[in-house]
């Protein structure tokens, strides 16, 4: 595929934090940020560096337990003492913490660009990266990762069989005031019996087990329901003839 004449006049250089904040409010998470390894910038070709980046990437220190990251690695970072599983995990591992494309920008490539091509600048041996949206947008495949998906939680499980039960597919479970009208619409057995799923799932988070019946907690379990992260890898296989640093 030809390079679009936008993308050839955008270079990745060197970012800085105000590089992010020009960008954080267009990410889905929070936009505080904490401590980070680095981060690059793409900007327009000759720029300086007070030119506004119209993407960011953020490379942070990885998380010390990871189950997805041990099926990954064939348990590489398991079985050591606490101490020297953090030692490896730290030397060996960089984590992708955010990816940020300015809108007018998006749709290009670039967020795959921009984690292809500064991948190999961390100079470890893995890259990983988590991302609740990966299932819809996997630009981290696209730049070269492999993604792994974590089995649904039980409870999860058992409430969309409850709701496929009376009459909400999983097709609809990205909207939830119409799940919620369908909802309002049941009587008798049907309503009791959905209201006891509900519950008996909410037991599980804390504050929001008592929740009032609304869109607002249907919304909030709906997020649960069809949110799944997923775990992405990248294995730099140029750093030396072994996989990991010792």
């Amino acid at each position: 595929m030809k390079e679009c004449s936008v993308c050839r006049r955008l270079q990745i250089i060197p970012g800085c934090l105000d590089d992010y904040k020009q960008l954080a409010h267009y990410h889905y998470r929070d936009s505080r940020l904490g401590p980070f390894e680095r981060i690059f910038a793409l900007k327009p070709v000759g720029g300086t560096i007070n030119t506004r980046a119209v993407g960011v990437i953020v490379y942070s220190m990885p998380v010390p337990g990871l189950e997805l990251r041990n099926v990954a690695t064939d348990n590489f970072f398991a079985g050591f003492d606490r101490s020297t599983q953090l030692a490896l995990i730290n030397k060996n591992i960089r984590c992708i913490s955010r990816v940020i494309i300015e809108p007018r920008f998006r749709g290009l490539g670039l967020a795959s660009r921009l984690v292809r091509q500064t991948m190999p600048k961390m100079n470890v041996p893995i890259i990983e990266a988590m991302a609740v949206m990966g299932l819809v947008n996997p630009f981290f495949e696209k730049a070269g990762m492999t993604a792994y998906t974590a089995k649904l939680p039980v409870r999860c499980i058992l409430l969309i069989e409850a709701f496929s039960i009376v009459g909400i597919e999983d097709r609809e479970l990205f909207d939830a005031e119409k799940v919620q009208r369908k909802l309002a619409e049941l009587g008798g057995a049907q309503a009791e019996f959905i209201e006891r799923q509900i519950n008996s799932f909410l037991q599980s988070y804390g504050c929001r087990r008592n929740m009032q019946t609304g869109p607002k907690r249907m919304r909030y379990i709906l997020s649960k329901l069809t949110a799944r992260p997923v775990y992405y890898i990248w294995f730099n296989e140029t750093i030396s003839n072994f996989r990991f640093q010792i």
